[in-house]
């Protein structure tokens, strides 16, 4: 009969992607304060809409690109995931600014 081998071994951490992790939380954390701070001191309208929305185009590549690891990638396969989604992005804009047209004629 073998004998297990139980011993652990333990690798030290790499501090590069470790500081890299901390580094991407920071921006999230920041872009997210600011969308509070605008949130809570600029009244309802147009650019609110704006700024909310830039700024979530922001958080959303910042979570692709690095804990999704799209960042690391060959750029036809970021092209290849992309504009198939900026296409839909584009398809939902046009079908909702024609249903309010729509709505204003018939109504």
């Amino acid at each position: 009969m073998e004998q297990e081998n139980t011993q652990v071994q333990v690798i030290p951490a790499d501090k590069a992607k470790i500081r890299k992790i901390w580094r991407v939380a920071l921006i999230l954390a920041v872009v997210t304060a600011v969308e509070f701070l605008i949130a809570f001191t600029v009244g309802a309208g147009a650019f609110r809409t704006w700024v909310f929305i830039l700024l979530t185009i922001v958080k959303a590549f910042y979570i692709v690109a690095e804990f999704m690891h799209l960042g690391h990638e060959k750029k036809s396969l970021i092209w290849s995931i992309l504009l198939p989604m900026m296409f839909v992005v584009f398809l939902i804009f046009i079908l909702m600014y024609q249903g309010a047209a729509l709505l204003e004629v018939l109504y």
